[in-house]
């Protein structure tokens, strides 16, 4: 069979079971099986695959389609950043919209000696592209995951960034003994009752403590910003990446806790994602 005839297999069999992105979900896993990018793939459709790779084409179009099993867990992959990143359950999967946060602090930073801190690192996605683009900096990233901390190590080492971050298995509340230039997170936000609402592949597959900010989605957020103040240098930056609709709540909290708003970012549906704060010093 060649890959033309798999693709439409793939996609229909996918489309029917309300897969919205049948189409591509059917190349990145044919092409993943073939060893090639989406992109090198798609230039030859008359590719012959073998009984073997058309049986593991079925199992993952399956598992896909039928218990929605997100594409970069099927995968164990995900591009972030034009970065390779290793995927699995212990770890949230990467979205466009945090780049929109790296993309910022790339610009704001540019040619910047930093030191910062990653709140809940996850995939490491963050901190890496970040010290990819500040070249001279350096970080810590902390994560009360030690899943996550395995993924995230596995990553910076891929990613050539692992000799610049010290990987630290701790919650934001109990971290203690450095200063920071910039400390940054994208912490959960989801309030707890809204989680039952999230879409299959959300809700049955990604770990329930990156996404779960409890009673109003603001629990974590309110500890990072608290605890900022105590390990924030003079004139050092928290950037946050928010939920849809919680500007108003962040922005009266960062008050509260004596920062002032230097950059607000929206992303392409144009909700405000990111704050980028600083503190006053009276």
């Amino acid at each position: 069979m060649t890959s033309d005839e798999l693709i439409k297999i793939g996609s229909v069999f996918l489309k029917k079971n309300n897969i919205k992105s049948y189409t591509i979900d059917t190349e990145l896993i044919l092409s993943n099986i073939f060893g090639q990018s989406r992109e090198k793939f798609l230039v030859n459709l008359d590719i012959k695959f073998s009984q073997a790779q058309i049986d593991t084409f079925n199992n993952l179009i399956s598992r896909r389609a039928l218990s929605k099993e997100p594409i970069a867990y099927l995968l164990n992959k995900k591009e972030f950043w034009s970065n390779k990143l290793n995927i699995d359950k212990g770890v949230l999967i990467p979205r466009p919209e945090t780049e929109i946060l790296v993309e910022g602090l790339a610009k704001y930073f540019k040619n910047r000696q930093l030191f910062m801190l990653d709140v809940g690192t996850g995939s490491g996605c963050i901190i890496i592209s970040l010290l990819q683009e500040l070249k001279k900096s350096r970080g810590i990233a902390i994560d009360v995951s030690n899943k996550a901390l395995k993924i995230a190590k596995k990553n910076s080492k891929i990613n050539n960034t692992f000799d610049r971050i010290k990987f630290i298995n701790s919650s934001i509340c109990n971290f203690y003994g450095s200063k920071f230039d910039l400390i940054i997170s994208n912490p959960p936000y989801i309030a707890n009752h809204q989680l039952k609402n999230l879409e299959d592949d959300i809700k049955f597959f990604e770990p329930k403590i990156a996404l779960d900010g409890g009673n109003d989605g603001l629990d974590v957020m309110r500890k990072v910003i608290y605890k900022s103040r105590k390990i924030l240098k003079i004139n050092g930056m928290l950037a946050l990446e928010i939920g849809n609709g919680q500007y108003k709540k962040v922005s009266q909290i960062l008050k509260l806790n004596k920062f002032r708003e230097k950059v607000i970012i929206r992303d392409y549906k144009d909700n405000i994602r990111c704050i980028f704060s600083m503190l006053n010093h009276y």
